[in-house]
């Protein structure tokens, strides 16, 4: 009996190891060559899985795996941000609730170390059209960025709708492009206009709250 779970145990262990390993491979390629271009097949063999179906048995589809990936990181993002909204003042104005927007995906990458692919997957899976729902399911889930959005939504009252929606998606766009740009010329070796992520994640939001703040044309 004992050898028995021993071996059970092991099994596990090597089938989260290799869980791991395939989330850290399809990572790395879906940021330097497009979700499109990397193939299940691809990722086994770059995450050296002697079986090439591995991807499909550990996850199962491609959108599952995106699935799995964008979890991955979104669960310490989303703690990072619960944190931020928890430390508050009473009263937060609008340059407080777009820092709790932006900084924990800055802290985030910053705590990954140099290299990191996340910014640019985000990136790719935000400008897929079949994939782009993944992300929205994913943010979807997190109860901390609900509060942001609302209490973000509660400093511009006075915004139409349809400005305050097209300025939304401009937000994801600057967020989420901002990143990939500056994780894409630090993996190329090319200077930055900011030192660090979190004076880059400085200027992301002084340039939210300037689109926040834009007069709005008849």
């Amino acid at each position: 009996m004992q050898q028995a779970g021993a071996r059970r145990r092991g099994r596990m262990e090597r089938g989260d190891a290799s869980r791991q390993l395939i989330l850290a491979t399809a990572e790395r390629l879906f940021a330097e060559r497009g979700v499109a271009a990397v193939s299940s097949r691809h990722i086994s063999e770059a995450a050296g899985q002697r079986n090439s179906a591995a991807v499909g048995y550990h996850f199962g589809s491609r959108a599952d795996l995106v699935r799995a990936l964008l979890r991955t990181r979104s669960e310490p993002i989303e703690r990072l941000r619960e944190e931020m909204v928890d430390r508050l003042g009473p009263d937060p104005g609008l340059r407080d609730w777009v820092a709790c927007l932006v900084r924990p995906s800055t802290d985030h990458l910053a705590e990954l170390g140099d290299p990191t692919w996340f910014a640019r997957f985000r990136a790719q899976v935000i400008t897929d059209p079949a994939l782009r729902e993944l992300a929205m399911e994913d943010s979807a889930r997190s109860a901390s960025l609900r509060r942001v959005v609302e209490g973000l939504r509660g400093c511009v009252p006075d915004l139409p709708e349809a400005v305050y929606e097209e300025r939304r998606a401009m937000e994801v766009q600057l967020l989420v492009h901002g990143c990939a740009d500056r994780e894409r010329a630090l993996a190329d070796g090319r200077p930055t206009p900011r030192a660090t992520w979190h004076d880059a994640a400085t200027g992301i939001v002084d340039a939210l709250v300037g689109l926040w703040q834009a007069p709005v044309s008849a």
